[in-house]
């Protein structure tokens, strides 16, 4: 059984990146836009908003884990936090190597300002430390920026936690965690959100992850309609004057994905049919493909940049590989990097390929 609303959201946002990137980044687009140029354009503008679906999406498990009651106090904060960070940071920094490989392979078959310069010590211990954009070191991946923000965000939520259980003591006070939560959230949207000096921090992205928060405890059926009324009302009313202020698409998609979870974001579908399979498998993997898609992206183009004549239908194909590529080094780096590493920062002993799906069940 799994929550198959989240698992279709995860997996048509990762698509929707990995077009995003393959549309913005990369000669194959600049010869293949002209057989669909509307929709390309879309893909390198509009569909970047699709990382808002992992923002709440994000912020809705993060309340699953942490908080699933809403409670406040959180037992271990720093242990919650380095458990974060050994589950993000490992393949991170394994994809993030290989992009450097990729990028001076890639530099040998083409010029294109889409290749990164050579990696420096400096900047590979500064996205080790998830500090590359603070710091200012430019990103060796695309996507980057999102592993450091979602660190952040999760830290942030802890540090709430870990706050609303100081204040409380030893009182129940199941309130007050979401009215901290709906608290961050204004301020991120009607402030921080605003100022584009801020995108590198968790406050800019905090109205979103916040949004999903309080649509996992607004979505408990043991929590009286009335108070999960309460509760929607305290964070998407401000939202809604977020949006009044200063509208942004963004922001528009976040609270529609929001109010998707409250309704039926723990539904619980049987994966039989083989359309969710798919699903399943795309939401599993999504992870891994996120990091190790442009590097494969750059890989293609350049050899289709070297080898391939420079014409619209053969570029367009270089794109479909390039889409397909991504896919299945997502799925071998999920299996033999991202699942591996996991195991071995985490101190569980390490299982065979074969053993993987039963272990799992």
């Amino acid at each position: 059984m799994k929550f198959g609303v989240i698992n279709l959201l995860k997996a048509v946002a990762a698509q929707l990146i990995v077009l995003h990137h393959l549309a913005l980044y990369g000669p194959m687009t600049d010869h293949a836009q002209h057989l669909l140029p509307e929709l390309f354009d879309w893909l390198a503008g509009s569909a970047r908003i699709a990382v808002q679906v992992f923002l709440v999406v994000g912020g809705f498990l993060a309340a699953k884990s942490l908080a699933p009651s809403g409670q406040p106090g959180i037992a271990d904060p720093l242990g919650a936090i380095w458990r974060r960070y050994v589950k993000l940071v490992p393949p991170f920094m394994a994809a993030t190597l290989f992009a450097a490989a990729a990028s001076a392979l890639a530099r040998q078959w083409m010029a294109h300002d889409s290749i990164s310069d050579p990696a420096t010590l400096g900047q590979l211990a500064a996205h080790a430390l998830l500090l590359h954009g603070v710091l200012g070191y430019p990103s060796l991946s695309a996507g980057a920026w999102y592993v450091a923000i979602d660190f952040q965000l999760y830290a942030s939520a802890i540090a709430l936690l870990w706050l609303a259980g100081a204040i409380a003591g030893k009182a129940r006070r199941p309130s007050l965690v979401p009215c901290l939560v709906a608290l961050g959230c204004a301020l991120s949207l009607l402030y921080f959100n605003l100022d584009s000096d801020w995108d590198n921090w968790a406050p800019y992205f905090f109205g979103s992850y916040g949004l999903g928060m309080v649509a996992w405890w607004a979505s408990d059926p043991r929590r009286k309609p009335s108070g999960a009324v309460l509760l929607q009302l305290a964070v998407f009313v401000p939202a809604l004057i977020a949006l009044v202020v200063s509208f942004r698409s963004r922001l528009a998609l976040a609270l529609m994905v929001a109010c998707l979870l409250v309704v039926c974001g723990r539904m619980r579908i049987e994966g039989a049919g083989r359309t969710w399979a798919a699903i399943d498998w795309l939401a599993k993997i999504s992870y891994a493909v996120f990091l190790i898609h442009f590097p494969v992206s750059l890989l293609v183009n350049a050899a289709f940049t070297r080898y391939v004549p420079a014409e619209p239908a053969m570029q367009g194909l270089g794109v479909l590989v390039a889409w397909g590529a991504s896919l299945l080094a997502g799925a071998a780096f999920h299996r033999y990097v991202e699942i591996p590493l996991g195991r071995l920062w985490s101190g569980r002993p390490a299982l065979p390929p074969g053993a993987q799906g039963a272990a799992t069940k």
